[in-house]
């Protein structure tokens, strides 16, 4: 992080990662970088109507490509413009092998937004195809890598995969390389970036205190790391009071001053307020596995109200969600709520859906009762 940035300006989100690695790649490969988001429901209906769509998003790409073979960019068109409903998938991958021929150098595939395709059957074939050709590429060429953002692991594709007859546990993919690289912060990655924030603020925070208290609240997940600093750089004020009976003005706080109050335990503390009772991305999402997982909800909640200890073992498919959606870790050999501010804004929830139930079941008691006696 350079001076003079914010600090959770130095937190990206996924796509700016996605776009910084593929700037970075360019030097060496063709990177050719889609977004599944652009391409509508609809579309996934077929085989036919897919290979149309992902033609026309990769032309849209390769329009301003020098180095693209013309072969390559007429095959994509046509693909693109077709209306046929006999065109098959083996088609666009027959393109995609010639252009791996053709190119001077390696092609690597990168698709955002997988997670948005999971659903459909469609995209399925697509993954198996690209296994098939990858598997295929010492005799026909391939691309180099693929690169698939926004799915949680390869393997959640066969729970999202589901027909009316069978509920499919096979995966597209029979490869799948541990990621052993730990995503969240440490109590001295914080500080790094404190000691860069506090160089350019000059706050006088107490960086090492700091560091542990954020760190002790978050257990070092990145976005909510990112949040409370945004809201200690922008939003908090810690005022002082004026003495008891004094008339005395207490002016308002300039920015230096401000950030000087902010960033203390006080100025934490009302950060923390903010992040718990705020409505953002993150806490929908996690609201939303909720919903597409409700095995997740029994986990949780025997870990939140029962106090019952559940053995962390990777066997068992409920933890196994939780632990893939970053609900919860393994601590002792136990499952554990993954930080206290998700302990906390989960039992808030419950609560207020026990709530809320039970005065419904209370109004549907009452008037029932009053039914009866008419």
């Amino acid at each position: 992080m350079q001076t003079g940035q914010t600090l959770y300006g130095g937190f990206k989100g996924q796509t700016t990662v996605l776009r910084a690695l593929a700037d970075d790649l360019e030097h060496d490969y063709v990177v050719v970088s889609l977004d599944f988001q652009m391409i509508e429901t609809d579309e996934f209906a077929s085989g036919s109507a897919f290979v149309h769509a992902l033609a026309r998003e990769i032309s849209r790409k390769l329009r301003r490509r020098k180095a693209v073979p013309e072969e390559i960019r007429e095959i994509l068109s046509r693909l693109s413009e077709s209306t046929s409903e006999n065109t098959r998938m083996a088609e666009l991958f027959g393109c995609f092998s010639r252009w791996c021929e053709q190119s001077e150098k390696p092609i690597v595939l990168m698709i955002d937004e997988i997670d948005t395709a999971t659903n459909n059957q469609v995209f399925l074939d697509f993954l198996a195809q690209l296994r098939a050709s990858y598997l295929d590429r010492d005799e026909t060429p391939a691309f180099q890598s693929v690169i698939l953002a926004g799915l949680y692991d390869v393997r959640n594709i066969r729970r999202k995969i589901r027909q009316e007859e069978e509920h499919r546990s096979n995966s597209p993919w029979n490869i799948a390389a541990d990621f052993l690289v730990s995503m969240s912060f440490s109590v001295k990655d914080i500080a790094g970036m404190l000691e860069s924030y506090e160089a350019d603020k000059k706050t006088g925070m107490d960086i090492d205190g700091m560091s542990q208290l954020l760190y002790d609240y978050t257990s070092g997940y990145p976005y909510l790391v990112s949040r409370l600093c945004k809201f200690m750089d922008e939003r908090i004020t810690v005022k002082k009071s004026s003495p008891a009976g004094s008339s005395t003005h207490v002016p308002e706080p300039d920015g230096d001053q401000r950030r000087r109050t902010a960033w203390t335990k006080a100025g934490f503390l009302e950060a923390l307020k903010i992040l718990i009772d705020e409505k953002n991305p993150l806490y929908e999402s996690l609201i939303n596995k909720l919903e597409d997982y409700p095995e997740l909800k029994t986990v949780l909640y025997e870990l939140l109200f029962t106090g019952k200890p559940i053995p962390y073992t990777s066997l068992n498919k409920s933890v196994e969600v939780a632990a893939m959606f970053g609900f919860i870790k393994k601590v002792e050999g136990n499952a554990v709520i993954s930080n206290r501010i998700f302990e906390t804004v989960l039992y808030n929830l419950f609560i207020s859906e026990e709530y809320v139930n039970s005065r419904i079941y209370d109004a549907g008691t009452k008037d029932l009762a009053g039914k009866c006696i008419q």
